[in-house]
């Protein structure tokens, strides 16, 4: 894959994560932006934060991850999701089962973007 493409991939996969924000705050109460421009800057942070903080949270709190078979990896994401809307004026999360299912449905919608360009490279 030549830098360009990465580029554009990278591009297109933080709109398409930044339109899933967007569907997502229409449809679930619990979560609510204040137009476009916060989606874009909330998708931006919680990539940065989970690039960063969710590695090390990750190691740190393995032996109970292991212990739930994995579920608290779901309590981890729905953590990011809320520190994300604490830093981000124009985005707001209520309560940890917003937190938490919101984090399911952008894990899944980033699946299917990971599932489309992999049939695409193919």
């Amino acid at each position: 894959m030549t830098l360009k493409q990465y580029v554009i991939q990278l591009l297109v996969t933080w709109a398409l994560s930044a339109l899933a924000l967007v569907g997502m705050s229409a449809v679930m109460p619990g979560i609510r932006l204040k137009g476009i421009g916060s989606a874009f800057l909330a998708t931006f942070v919680l990539g940065a934060l989970n690039a960063t903080v969710l590695r090390l949270l990750w190691v740190l709190t393995l032996p109970f991850t292991i212990i739930t078979l994995g579920l608290f990896l779901l309590v981890l994401n729905g953590a990011m999701l809320k520190l994300t809307a604490k830093l981000v004026n124009g985005f707001k999360v209520d309560g940890w089962l917003s937190a938490i299912v919101g984090s399911i449905v952008l894990s899944l919608t980033h699946a299917g973007i990971y599932f489309f360009y992999r049939k695409l490279a193919e």
